[in-house]
């Protein structure tokens, strides 16, 4: 068994990228040991240049990043982390699978039509990355990709281009299947609930960041949006805010909607929102704990994702090697 999954090098990191993102990769590293596989999760600063960006910034990310991965629970022993620029294979794959991507795969990507959309200047880089995250994927041999649910479309690409590559080069890679959270797949902003929770877009009020104090915590789900009405009902349709704090409390306690939605009834959403805040901060504090030591030695952070970085790269350099042999290349 092998794991798979990036997470780009941007903006600070949310409660949306804990629930939908290092929640998983954590549990997937201890199903990938139990089953004495591996486990690959990468820092995609690659990915961070496709949209407007500053150096010092992207800089500061892949750090960031690469701190949070370690401090919500991956192991430097059981899993390869690292930043994908270090291996140059990824930049490679990216150039050699566009052979066998269609643009009209490309142009369909809904990723691409919203962060284009009104802006004076869209990068190529944006348009073919999906191209780069099929590459990520199938350099590993991965069999498994925790992703968040707004990463369907483009595993799918993955899928696509692995098989169409099989079919014309001979069998070379393995096709990957995605595994999504169920609860907080998709957590939403706080006060806009029919956008997801992200630093670079929607109200800034509205985002959990996880580098928040516990005070700010507390306040920002106090005064987020809920909806007509007191029941704390899960009901996505006609409850959007109500029901994504539910399944907020859902990732961060263990139980289930059901359970939450029994709980306080009859009680509204006064005391639910009061009792959530705090069982984020409770839950986040070790996390933050853990992030602040990685900060305060940067240069031991660099060594870790340099090992990482030559693992990884150890372990791609087979898959790269058949590619080229495959498509004709004389090397």
């Amino acid at each position: 068994m092998r794991v798979f999954s990036g997470i780009r090098a941007s903006g600070d990191k949310t409660l949306g990228n804990y629930s939908g993102g290092f929640r998983q990769y954590v549990s997937t590293q201890e199903e990938a040991a139990r089953a004495s596989g591996e486990a690959f999760f990468c820092v995609v600063d690659l990915h961070s240049i496709t949209t407007p960006f500053e150096p010092d910034a992207l800089r500061e990310s892949t750090l960031s990043v690469a701190a949070w991965l370690f401090a919500t629970g991956l192991d430097p022993e059981r899993s390869t982390v690292f930043a994908q620029s270090h291996v140059t294979a990824h930049a490679e794959a990216a150039w050699l699978l566009s052979a066998v991507t269609s643009f009209g795969e490309l142009r369909r990507m809904t990723q691409f039509k919203e962060k284009s959309e009104g802006q004076d200047f869209v990068s190529a880089g944006l348009f073919t990355y999906p191209v780069l995250m099929a590459g990520d994927i199938l350099l590993y041999q991965a069999d498994t990709v925790p992703i968040g649910d707004d990463q369907r479309q483009h595993l799918e690409l993955a899928r696509n281009v692995a098989e169409r590559f099989n079919q014309r080069f001979g069998e070379t890679f393995t096709v990957p299947r995605g595994v999504y959270p169920v609860a907080g797949a998709r957590v939403k902003n706080l006060q806009e609930p029919d956008r997801l929770m992200s630093t670079t877009r929607g109200a800034p009020a509205g985002d959990v960041r996880l580098v928040d104090a516990p005070d700010d915590i507390r306040r920002k789900f106090k005064t987020a949006v809920t909806d007509s009405g007191r029941e704390v009902v899960h009901d996505l349709k006609s409850k959007a805010g109500i029901s994504n704090l539910i399944e907020i409390l859902s990732v961060t306690t263990g139980d289930s909607i059901k359970q939450i939605e029994a709980r306080y009834e009859g009680q509204g959403y006064g005391q639910f929102k009061l009792d959530l805040g705090e069982a984020v901060v409770q839950m986040l504090a070790p996390f933050q704990a853990r992030y602040r030591e990685l900060r305060a030695d940067d240069v031991e952070l660099r060594r870790m994702l340099a090992r990482g970085a030559e693992k990884a790269a150890a372990a791609a350099a087979p898959t790269l090697a058949r590619v080229y042999e495959r498509m004709g290349f004389v090397r």
